[in-house]
């Protein structure tokens, strides 16, 4: 709601940029440049918000650090195509929500089109690559302050078994679910 109201960037939000090449509205390498600084910036700034969380000592009571340690370690062992399947999914859902609030005319109908879908995907377990920049690197930094590093939580495996398989599957589920649906059931014969 946050992103959508105060016109920030986020980059699985941003994956809705295919609807505006596939009506030359812009140019196809536009959306590569967008989501490369994009990702970037939401990885740099979720790094940066898992660092202040540490500094705060919230995160240190025992029952608290074991379920983001859980949390953490649960996406990093998830298998190439769980973690891409629930990738589509969650972006399905969170494309899904921006279309809507973009559509509302108030800053009330914009929070709504936004609450369902979101909390949706996250009451179902979908997998948000931006979200998890955040979980998995608190975690891990978590787990290095307490000394009880888990082996599957590590930062190669939150690049590349959870990073990796779920920003191609929120890509999928945005460009593909709808984006290009979108694209293919209303705008294409204009």
């Amino acid at each position: 709601m946050l992103v959508v109201i105060c016109g920030a960037e986020l980059f699985t939000g941003n994956i809705l940029l295919v609807k505006a090449a596939l009506q030359k509205q812009i140019p196809w390498w536009k959306i590569g440049e967008n989501w490369l600084l994009v990702i970037c910036g939401n990885l740099i700034g979720a790094f940066f918000f898992a660092w202040l969380m540490m500094q705060t000592d919230l995160l240190l009571p025992e029952k608290m650090a074991a379920n983001v340690i859980g949390i953490a370690t649960v996406k990093s062992g998830l298998s190439f195509k769980v973690a891409f399947v629930r990738g589509i999914l969650c972006n399905w859902l969170v494309c899904l929500a921006v279309f809507m609030a973009v559509a509302a005319r108030d800053i009330s109908g914009k929070i709504f089109a936004c609450y369902v879908p979101i909390m949706a995907f996250v009451a179902s377990g979908f997998e948000h690559s931006v979200a998890n920049m955040y979980f998995i690197p608190a975690g891990i930094l978590l787990s290095a302050k307490q000394m009880a590093n888990p082996s599957l939580l590590c930062w190669e495996n939150f690049f590349i078994a959870n990073l990796l398989p779920v920003t191609l599957g929120n890509i999928v589920g945005g460009v593909i679910f709808v984006a290009g649906a979108y694209w293919f059931v209303y705008l294409k014969q204009r």
